[in-house]
């Protein structure tokens, strides 16, 4: 799970991971406002609407209530009785005895429109305070009394004018007590029944809709993007093998400031390139015109007749040299020219332990390799070595301790040595710089060997970092990237 959250992340940290989600959400908030402009407009066109079909219902119904109070009492029923033999009238009438109990659907602003408009006409036409006005699903609507069911009438009374199978669009239904014994029933679809869906900017149709033009635009940008990103990978790549000692031109394709940038990058890897060879040729000809000198200034040194000055003038000399050997063992031994292969470093590792453990155990391995390390075995046998021989030096003896990962291997070498003072552990990495002045027997004697496992480490893409152990010792910590 670990695996797949650190994907995701590198993922949403990468170029195209940030460019398709910044167009994923702005074709969404596109699409999400101009849904909710259009539902706006709509809702308004259709309140306009239904308030004016409202009005010419309400004057329907105002004039059926009026023919029906004016019949004589003893008329209304034959008239409600001839009504639902024709079947097809527009409203359904009934004469009740009694309240019928509408189980009233939640109120909604076009609801609330039609019931104010219709109860607003049939004050002002008939002057009617008293209507009940309701709104109800025709599964449950009661009719004739409070235990008759709409769907229990024979089709000809209700079914032409309130049901429209197989849709259930609500019924609006008026009641009136016209005397102490009598309800006058009045049931009517709105003349569009559908009037009262509710619509939203989120409805499953505009879901469908707004995933599908995300996806689309999403797949046709990740192909663009692909091929926009490509040469920049590239050259990302390029770039950090080159920073490991692998130089090879950068093929030039891609947009115009794609190329610019592979061209550039090229240039700067062969002026790069041309600097080192100078130096490596600088080098290897200070060298060689230093030894004849030397060796020279030696000779006419042992000729000398007085003891002290002639010790004194080979102990400078004897210095002298190793200066130079030191500086030439600096250029190479952090500029190693080898490819890179699968390194056994567990095996490395128990080599050196074999050879520091020949009289005593000075030195411990813990931990194992999950999987092979690609680098250069000379070079990180060397950075590895001088480490080891630092620890071995100032601790008498040390613990190596591996950790293997996917993304990076550690390897943490800790001795029980003094330490070094916080402020001078940046030091310790410049190149002639020794912890103290006497380093007689010290492999490592002239400083470089902290210098060039950091520069050996950094050639691989890793670091070497130092720090005092909490009770006693240094740790001294190899970082290797898998990649």
């Amino acid at each position: 799970m670990s695996s797949i959250n650190k994907r995701i992340k590198r993922w949403s940290n990468s170029l195209t991971g940030q460019i398709l989600i910044i167009m994923a959400l702005g074709v969404a908030s596109a699409q999400f406002i101009s849904s909710s402009i259009w539902l706006r407009q709509l809702n308004s066109d259709t309140e306009t609407n239904v308030l004016e079909v409202s009005k010419h219902m309400s004057y329907r119904i105002a004039s059926t209530v009026s023919y029906f109070t004016s019949l004589p009492r003893n008329y209304r029923h034959i008239v409600i009785d001839q009504l639902q033999s024709m079947g097809g009238t527009r409203f359904f009438v009934t004469l009740n005895r009694e309240e019928i109990r509408i189980n009233e659907l939640h109120d909604s602003p076009l609801m609330d429109v039609v019931k104010n408009q219709v109860e607003s006409t049939l004050i002002k036409q008939l002057g009617i305070h008293n209507a009940k006005i309701a709104f109800s699903s025709p599964d449950d609507l009661h009719v004739i009394n409070n235990h008759t069911l709409l769907t229990d009438l024979p089709e000809r009374w209700g079914n032409h004018s309130l049901l429209v199978k197989p849709l259930t669009p609500p019924i609006i239904v008026i009641q009136i007590a016209i005397n102490d014994k009598d309800w006058l029933y009045l049931a009517s679809l709105m003349p569009d029944p559908y009037f009262l869906d509710g619509t939203s900017a989120l409805s499953g149709e505009r879901l469908f809709t707004m995933t599908i033009s995300v996806i689309t635009v999403l797949l046709l940008s990740l192909l663009i993007l692909r091929r926009v990103t490509r040469p920049l990978a590239m050259l990302a790549r390029a770039a950090e093998r080159f920073g490991q000692g692998d130089s090879k031109p950068l093929k030039e394709y891609g947009s115009v400031e794609v190329r610019n940038t592979a061209r550039a990058f090229n240039d700067m890897q062969a002026r790069i390139q041309r600097y080192l060879n100078d130096r490596e040729r600088l080098f290897a000809s200070i060298s060689h015109d230093l030894k004849t000198p030397i060796t020279r200034l030696r000779l006419r040194a042992e000729l000398l007749d007085e003891d002290d000055t002639r010790e004194a003038m080979i102990r400078d000399l004897e210095d002298l040299d190793m200066l130079v050997k030191g500086a030439l063992q600096s250029v190479k031994e952090t500029d190693i020219h080898e490819n890179r292969v699968e390194l056994d470093i567990l095996r490395m590792l128990k080599d050196i332990q074999e050879a520091a453990n020949l009289s005593t155990e000075r030195l411990t391995i813990r931990g194992q390799l999950n999987h092979p390390y690609i680098g250069k075995p000379l070079a990180i046998k060397r950075c590895l070595g001088n480490l080891i021989d630092n620890a071995l030096y100032y601790g008498a003896s040390a613990t190596v301790l591996i950790a293997d990962s996917e993304d990076e291997l550690c390897i943490c070498i800790c001795d029980q040595g003094p330490g070094i003072p916080s402020e001078q552990i940046d030091k310790m990495f410049q190149p002639y710089t020794r912890l103290t002045p006497d380093h007689a027997g010290h492999p490592s004697g002239m400083g470089l060997g902290l210098s060039i496992a950091r520069n050996i480490a950094r050639a691989h893409g890793g670091e070497v970092v130092l720090s005092n152990l909490p009770e006693r010792g240094l740790e001294a910590k190899l970082r290797l990237p898998r990649h």
